[in-house]
């Protein structure tokens, strides 16, 4: 499956990156390439019917895609301001997202993980230009907490995170395949 990943944190040694990381090599039989969302300007309304041709690339690959992983922190309660103005874009004018099946993961540093960015998300991946089909919550929220603790060396090393993440992985993966038409 082609997969595009959209990943919230800027920061060198992100711990969503970590898991990203840790993903495109325990899922190599995925295609997994990841979008560079901090190039993208800010969403701009007066330009949204010729943008920048960053922006058109960027659509271009969710557009192509046949899958989208969204790997978010939490930044106070909501998701961060470079994922919130990638998604601005996506649900203007050229509406790639509408029906593309989504995973949402997130880690932080946290008792919690990423509850509440991922509680956010969801109902901005719910909007008019998004509506995205976002893969149901219930046993499938991937909420890595303490993930100081579970990253290293730059990948995901806890085991039982790892084994929880085989079993999503696995019903994402069956869930597109059965509700894609």
């Amino acid at each position: 499956m082609k997969v595009l990943a959209l990943v919230g944190s800027l920061r060198a040694d992100s711990f969503n990156s970590c898991v990203m990381e840790t993903m495109k090599e325990r899922y190599a039989a995925w295609s997994i390439s990841v979008a560079d969302i901090g190039s993208l300007p800010f969403y701009n309304q007066d330009v949204e019917l010729i943008p920048p041709p960053i922006v058109k690339a960027f659509k271009k690959q969710v557009s192509d895609t046949e899958a989208i992983i969204i790997v978010t922190p939490e930044y106070n309660w909501s998701i961060p301001g470079v994922l919130k103005n990638a998604l601005d874009w996506l649900s203007r004018v050229e509406l790639v997202m509408v029906g593309k099946p989504v995973l949402i993961i997130g880690a932080s540093t946290g008792m919690i993980g990423t509850l509440r960015a991922q509680t956010h998300l969801r109902q901005i991946l719910s909007g008019p230009g998004l509506n995205a089909r976002v893969l149901p919550p219930a046993g499938n929220e991937v909420l890595v907490n303490f993930a100081d603790s579970k990253c290293k060396n730059g990948r995901l090393a806890d085991e039982q995170t790892l084994l929880f993440l085989d079993q999503v992985i696995n019903r994402f993966n069956d869930w597109v395949k059965t509700n894609t038409p």
